[in-house]
């Protein structure tokens, strides 16, 4: 497991009857770019190698030795964490595959908070757990009502609740990469699913009309060899100026596509005004402002601890959390397709950086936890 500090408290926190702790001191060596003598010479790896018992390499290896039915690699649920536990997961890939195909290796899930309602404890595994149990607790006697009449609870209002939370952070996203959150909202709006939208000039002058309302410097330029139009806008920035072209290319975009699909759902929830009725009666003036509200009442009386490391759980925290095999959380790691686990570990682990960045540019957006 990572640091010194955790290897205290759960060697205080196991079992010791079927429970064996090895604590690691920072991040063990890349072995997809090292020769096995300098892989074997790091101490770190030397120590994993001996606890396991199976030895290394081809003709030392025996799967037979190993000392235990389950391997857990357990980390802090943050950057370095998920560092170390690749650099774990590609030394067990390159040098003892066996263990992975036989089943034995597995990945603990601590949680990265604990929430406290008066004398009740409840551990969250990451931001999306902890949002969905806020959202329950939020929308407990509550149901919004619509422009149309319609009321909307229980398990949908959770739903479309967390969908609007996901949309939040997406956008921000996509802004912070450069395409202005107002234009995006307005395409969303105005139903812009497909790059056909963009070969008819009619409609863009209408969709950009409230920029320009606002005195936002954006045109509509023509590309007369595809014979579709961008919008091109000038965002100004800390007292600079840039210019934004967005066209065909970004509706097709896998970040607009979650985006619309998201604001779908949710559309309805975009038409203030809007009422929460909860025995009383309260008005919203937007989307935005709605989320907040149940946001707010899922954290009125509850006790929020966010754990940057496993470091800061007690021994008896971590057991709870992250060690006791009747409430622990585990993924199995599995090798389903070898092929493309020899693509991703020789992509991210290598020494071509211009594939690796490739690959972080396509599958940013998967991210699900995001250290900012």
């Amino acid at each position: 497991m990572e640091g010194v500090a955790a290897g205290g408290s759960a060697k205080q926190g196991r079992d010791r009857h079927f429970q064996a702790i090895l604590p690691l001191r920072g991040k063990i060596l890349n072995v997809e770019k090292a020769r096995l003598d300098k892989t074997l010479a790091s101490e770190e790896i030397r120590n994993i190698i001996t606890a396991l018992g199976t030895g290394v390499g081809a003709d030392d290896f025996d799967v037979t030795k190993l000392r235990y039915h389950r391997i857990i690699i357990m980390c802090d649920a943050d950057v370095d964490g998920s560092h170390i536990r690749t650099l774990l997961l590609t030394f067990f890939y390159r040098q003892m595959k066996e263990l992975i195909e036989r089943g034995h290796l597995y990945i603990a899930q601590p949680p990265l908070y604990k929430a406290k309602v008066g004398k009740t404890e409840r551990y969250l595994k990451d931001d999306h757990e902890l949002n969905a149990f806020l959202m329950e607790r939020a929308v407990e006697k509550r149901k919004v009502r619509l422009t149309s009449g319609q009321e909307i609870d229980g398990a949908r209002l959770i739903r479309l609740l967390d969908r609007m939370v996901g949309y939040s952070k997406l956008l921000a996203m996509v802004e912070k990469k450069g395409t202005p959150r107002a234009l995006v909202e307005l395409m969303l709006r105005g139903q812009v699913k497909d790059a056909e939208a963009f070969t008819d000039r009619t409609r863009l002058q209408e969709l950009i009309k409230p920029l320009r309302a606002t005195g936002a410097d954006v045109v509509l330029e023509k590309d007369e060899e595809h014979g579709v139009f961008e919008i091109v806008l000038q965002v100004g920035t800390n007292g600079q100026t840039r210019e934004t072209r967005v066209g065909d290319a970004f509706i097709s975009s896998p970040e607009y596509k979650a985006l619309y699909s998201a604001f779908e759902e949710f559309r309805d929830l975009d038409q203030p005004p809007l009422v929460v009725v909860d025995g009383g009666e309260t008005p919203v003036a937007s989307r935005e402002e709605l989320l907040n509200l149940f946001l707010a009442e899922g954290q009125r009386g509850v006790g929020i601890q966010r754990y940057k490391g496993l470091g800061e759980m007690n021994a008896e925290q971590l057991w709870e959390s992250t060690m006791d095999p009747a409430t622990r959380r585990l993924l199995q790691v599995r090798l389903e397709d070898e092929e493309v686990a020899e693509n991703i570990f020789t992509t991210l682990m290598g020494d071509a950086v211009e594939p690796r960045r490739l690959f972080i540019e396509e599958n940013a957006l998967n991210v699900r936890n995001l250290d900012i």
